[in-house]
């Protein structure tokens, strides 16, 4: 592990980049403007971290740390509620019970379709989103698929769209979603939401679709093909 990676250093820097930004847009735009968008990149770094915990000490960190500094006593009283806000924004209540957001890595699917081609026009869906690293890197690997991302998150489904403008982005319920459309479905979750995967692409998922799951298998159930991916391991499902 790289040790700039090492617990509490990850925080640290994170605390210090939303100070900087808070320091450098104070005297140019106000202190409500600073505030918000400080936090809200405290936020976005945040979600880069692994453990739900860390990512609430990494969001919440700047917003105390200036109530603690006597630098935010000119703020209204309500002006506090604005990082609380960000904070169930990207992490509403359903969420906490769903995947940390760890990034696809850019070119991690490169050698997708390879393993499970896809037509022109092949509807790619997504499913928990993000802020679209999936979307993109999918994107690389099929530059002619039609892709969907969804997210529920409503601040975070509002970022992908707008980092991934060729994607079509929903805020929705991915597990609530008709998987059947699709031709590949792509997860990046968590080992204990496999089961759950499963049961849903047995009963959606259309004969030759494909199932793409980053880092986790499904038990029980032999892959197409697995994809080595730096660090990184792709399984690949198809249904048949």
């Amino acid at each position: 592990m790289r040790a700039w990676l090492i617990w509490p250093l990850p925080a640290l820097l994170s605390w210090g980049l939303a100070w900087g930004l808070f320091l450098v847009l104070l005297p140019r735009l106000g202190s409500m403007p600073a505030l918000v968008l400080a936090a809200a990149a405290g936020l976005g770094l945040g979600r880069l971290q692994s453990r739900r915990w860390r990512r609430l000490r990494v969001a919440a960190g700047f917003p105390l740390s200036l109530l603690a500094s006597g630098l935010g006593a000119t703020l209204p009283a309500w002006a506090w509620l604005v990082p609380l806000g960000l904070l169930l924004l990207a992490y509403p209540q359903r969420s906490w019970r769903d995947a940390r957001l760890f990034p696809t890595p850019a070119g991690a699917l490169d050698g997708l379709p390879a393993l499970a081609p896809l037509p022109a026009g092949a509807a790619v869906l997504d499913a928990g989103c993000g802020l679209g690293h999936g979307l993109r890197a999918l994107r690389r690997a099929y530059p002619d698929a039609r892709l969907c991302g969804i997210e529920w998150s409503p601040l975070l489904a509002r970022l992908a769209a707008w980092r991934c403008p060729w994607a079509r982005v929903e805020r929705g319920d991915m597990w609530a979603q008709d998987w059947s459309p699709y031709q590949m479905v792509y997860l990046f979750q968590r080992p204990e939401s496999m089961e759950q995967a499963l049961a849903k692409a047995r009963v959606e998922l259309r004969p030759g679709a494909w199932l793409v799951s980053m880092d986790f298998a499904i038990e029980g159930v032999l892959p197409h093909a697995e994809l080595a991916a730096g660090r990184h391991r792709i399984w690949v499902y198809r249904w048949r």
